[in-house]
């Protein structure tokens, strides 16, 4: 059986970031029963960022996974054995989530060697990199994941990218004081874009489960 883990770094259960992320899932399941998927809410659970605990330098018991007990554990203790990694996170003020930053501290800071500032996963596996915003593609502050992204590439492999833009930011824009978007606009947007969107997220999961069954 050969797992791919999903991290959503979005707070809502069943909007945009969630929803691209079950689309990828429904593709990877799609191509084999050989394929498991396992999805991790983030804003489900109670961890830290790096705690500077440098368990994962020790001389003799260096380690490329973090060592510091809360419930991050488990989730990267599955990452180093999985198979293909995706990472969904929405963008605000041009950056992941929050809670998405202070996980990626805790993957990959026991990835880098302060002996030669190599970087080292356990394992290297195909990684998608998932982002939702209200950006445009011609008009937009995204970062993306940042210096974070270098850090995957040189320790899993280069990873490819899937964004979904000028999602819809609630469903009745007349509830809430956001005049500075045009909802019409954003309607016609969704209407032309984001079922492409989830097919695009389904083929991703389709391409990771193919290139992880190869």
């Amino acid at each position: 059986m050969k797992k791919i883990i999903i991290i959503d770094g979005g707070p809502r259960k069943i909007f945009n970031t969630a929803s691209m992320l079950q689309k990828f899932a429904e593709g990877a399941r799609s191509v084999s029963e050989e394929i498991e998927v396992k999805t991790v809410r983030l804003y489900g659970l109670d961890y830290k960022g790096c705690m500077s605990c440098m368990a994962c330098k020790i001389k003799g018991k260096a380690s490329n996974v973090c060592r510091f007990k809360d419930a991050l554990t488990p989730v990267l203790d599955d990452i180093a054995q999985a198979d293909g990694l995706v990472l969904g996170s929405p963008i605000y003020f041009g950056d992941v989530t929050g809670q998405m930053r202070t996980f990626l501290e805790r993957l990959a800071f026991p990835w880098l060697s302060y002996n030669d500032y190599s970087m080292t996963a356990p394992k290297r596996m195909p990684v998608l990199l998932v982002e939702t915003m209200n950006g445009t593609p011609d008009r937009n502050n995204s970062q993306g994941y940042g210096s974070m992204e270098y850090c995957i590439k040189a320790a899993l492999g280069e990873p490819e990218r899937l964004i979904a833009y000028n999602t819809y930011q609630v469903n009745n824009y007349d509830r809430f004081e956001l005049a500075g978007f045009s909802e019409p606009a954003k309607r016609q947007w969704r209407d032309e874009h984001w079922e492409q969107d989830l097919q695009r997220a389904f083929q991703a999961g389709q391409q990771m489960a193919q290139k992880i069954l190869a």
